[in-house]
């Protein structure tokens, strides 16, 4: 159970990580017009488990604040996540005691 624990939070770090620098990269690209990361790639990080580090990475770089989608979306992904984390761990609670 320990490793399981450990390989998770890893996962959820590496994966936020990512989002986080995606959005960066992302912007850098726009602001050099260059070929562009994909809205579905940024949203597909998020739903993965990046929420936060897209979230994070939105605001610290001033990046698709101005898209409905992404200023409602993102959130809303995190959320989720949040109430369905939630739901997994009391599962987990109450089977393993």
């Amino acid at each position: 159970m320990e490793v399981l624990n450990a390989v998770s939070i890893l996962y959820v770090i590496v994966v936020n990580i990512v989002g986080f620098l995606m959005m960066g990269i992302d912007k850098l690209k726009a602001r050099k017009h260059r070929r562009r990361i994909s809205e579905r790639t940024l949203f597909v990080i998020s739903i993965i488990g990046g929420s936060v580090g897209s979230l994070a990475g939105m605001y610290l770089f001033r990046h698709k604040t101005r898209h409905t989608k992404f200023v409602v979306g993102i959130p809303v992904i995190l959320a989720i996540q949040i109430i369905v984390g939630v739901l997994i761990a009391s599962r987990i609670q109450d089977y393993f005691g």
